[in-house]
C-alpha cells in the first residue's frame, strides 16, 4: 500500500550513542515542540545537547525493547528530564532487569535498571505534544519489541526490527527468527512504502525500498507477487 505525501508535523533527529552507535533519536511535535526521546542507550551529555540545540521540551522516552545500547541511560535521563518512562512491551521485563549485568558485559558500566512508567501493547497510542503516534508489537528480535510510528509524517521509529539493506538478530535471548520476519511483513509493511524509517542503527530508509532490495524480508525473497518494476519506476520519478 502506498500513501502519498503528508504534511510534517513532527521533526526528528538522530544522536548515535554508546560504542554500538545506536541511532538514539529525538522527536518533537512542530505545534508545541515537545518532544520524546526514543532509545536513550547512554552517552547522555550528546542527548542533552541535542535537546539544548534545538529546544525542545522534552516530556518523556520511550523505549523500543531493553538492550543495553537502547535504554541503558534511560534511568538516569528520567531522573535528569523528570519525565516518564513509556514502553516497552511487558515481555522484555527480564531484559529491562539485567540491564546492569549487560552493561558490566559490555563496559558500558553507566548502565542502569529502569522501571517503566507504562508497557506497551499493540495498537495502544502515546502523545507527543499534539500528535499522536501508533505502537506495534514486533517480537523476533526481543520478545517485547515494539515500535513507534506517525502516520500524518510518514516516520516510523523501529528499533532492532529492520535496518537498511538488513533485518535485527533473532540468535539473542528469546530471539525468533520466523517471528521477526512475521513481524516485519504483518505490523511494518501495512503502514505503507512511503514510511521513512529510523532503524536502530545506520541509515534510514523505507519500507517500500526494503520491500524492493532487501535480501532478507523483501518481496522478491519471499516470495511474494508484487508489481516491483512499477515501484522502481515509482521511486525513479520520485527522484527525478
Amino acid at each position: 500500500m502506498t500513501k502519498g505525501p503528508q504534511e510534517k508535523t513532527v521533526r526528528a533527529i538522530v544522536v548515535p550513542v554508546t560504542p554500538f552507535q545506536q541511532n538514539c533519536s529525538i522527536v518533537w511535535c512542530l505545534e508545541t515542540s515537545m518532544g520524546a526521546v526514543f532509545d536513550p542507550g547512554g552517552d547522555l551529555d550528546n542527548i542533552l545537547k541535542a535537546i539544548e540545540e534545538n529546544d525542545v521540551t522534552v516530556e518523556k522516552i520511550l523505549i523500543t525493547h531493553a538492550h543495553l545500547d537502547h535504554a541503558g541511560g534511560a534511568h538516569e535521563l528520567s531522573k535528569i528530564l523528570n519525565v516518564p518512562i513509556e514502553g516497552p512491551h511487558k515481555e522484555d521485563l527480564f531484559l529491562m532487569e539485567s540491564l546492569a549485568q549487560q552493561g558490566e558485559k559490555f563496559g558500558l558500566h553507566g548502565a542502569k535498571v529502569f522501571k517503566t512508567d507504562r508497557y506497551l501493547e499493540n495498537g495502544d497510542e502515546v502523545k507527543v505534544g499534539n500528535q499522536t503516534l501508533g505502537v506495534r508489537h514486533c517480537p523476533g528480535h526481543t520478545p517485547g519489541h515494539i515500535i513507534f510510528f506517525h502516520e500524518q509524517s510518514q516516520l516510523a521509529v523501529v528499533g532492532d526490527v529492520i535496518f537498511q539493506g538488513s533485518i535485527g538478530r533473532s540468535d539473542l535471548p528469546r530471539g525468533n527468527h520466523e517471528e521477526l520476519v512475521n513481524s516485519i511483513v504483518n505490523r511494518l509493511w501495512p503502514l505503507g512504502d512511503n514510511m521513512t524509517f529510523i532503524p536502530g542503527h545506520g541509515p534510514l530508509s523505507t519500507f517500500g525500498q526494503e520491500r524492493l532490495t532487501n535480501p532478507y524480508v523483501s518481496d522478491f525473497a519471499l516470495g511474494i507477487e508484487r508489481e516491483i518494476s512499477q515501484k522502481v519506476k515509482d521511486q525513479e520519478e520520485e527522484q527525478n
